[in-house]
């Protein structure tokens, strides 16, 4: 099974080519999950000639089994919780914000490290393109999607290089659009279709931001 990219960089551009319908547009902005997702994003924004910035989701995981989300945290601190895992489990609302409370001092210190002081971007009334370099289950990028929506973007589009069929599929609900260039049968995981999967480092965030910012500072 040949890989679908040779890396991030790769697929960004692929990925920017399914968007062009969005270049140039003033009231769009690309919004990078980190880390994976902050290199595929900066193609997609140089290519697009739009802004790039990051947007920070934290899962909530339950006490004692923190794999199992009750929701999550994302940047401008909205906070989205799965009342159905909630309800089924009693979880009390002390326990849902006490985790939450450390969730956000971990996604205050992620943002601090990304973009010093700098605010995150208003994204009322605008266009958000929600990039990540794929999708497994995509419970992140869900939670990216209903926070964006407590914080009134217009359009919300989901954008990425791979995912299955099926959470594609999911998507056509929750977003206004999704763009995916490669849904493949048999799936496995994001990393088997790159050739070049090494993780990215806060520093080359920090690096791809500013090199982003630069062009439209």
């Amino acid at each position: 099974m040949a890989a679908a990219f040779r890396d991030r960089t790769d697929a960004g551009r692929r990925l920017a080519s399914l968007l062009r319908s969005y270049a140039g547009n003033p009231e769009a902005i690309v919004l990078a999950l980190p880390r994976g997702g902050v290199p595929v994003g900066f193609e997609v924004a140089r290519a697009l000639d739009l802004p790039l910035d990051v947007f920070i989701v934290r899962k909530i995981g339950v006490p004692g089994h923190e794999e199992l989300a009750m929701g999550a945290i994302a940047s401008g601190n909205v906070l989205v919780l799965n009342e159905e895992v909630i309800q089924h489990l009693h979880i009390p609302q002390a326990m849902i914000d006490a985790v939450a409370a450390r969730e956000s001092q971990e996604m205050a210190r992620r943002e601090r490290a990304y973009r010093d002081d700098a605010p995150p971007p208003s994204l009322t009334g605008r266009v958000a393109i929600l990039v990540d370099d794929g999708l497994a289950t995509g419970s992140s990028m869900k939670a990216a999607v209903r926070a964006l929506r407590q914080q009134n973007a217009s359009r919300i589009v989901v954008a990425v290089p791979v995912a299955p069929k099926i959470v594609v599929d999911d998507f056509r609900a929750l977003a206004d659009e999704i763009v995916c260039v490669e849904t493949p049968e048999d799936f496995y995981a994001v990393s088997v279709w790159y050739d070049d999967f090494d993780q990215t480092t806060d520093r080359e965030v920090r690096q791809l931001l500013a090199a982003s910012h630069g062009v439209h500072s």
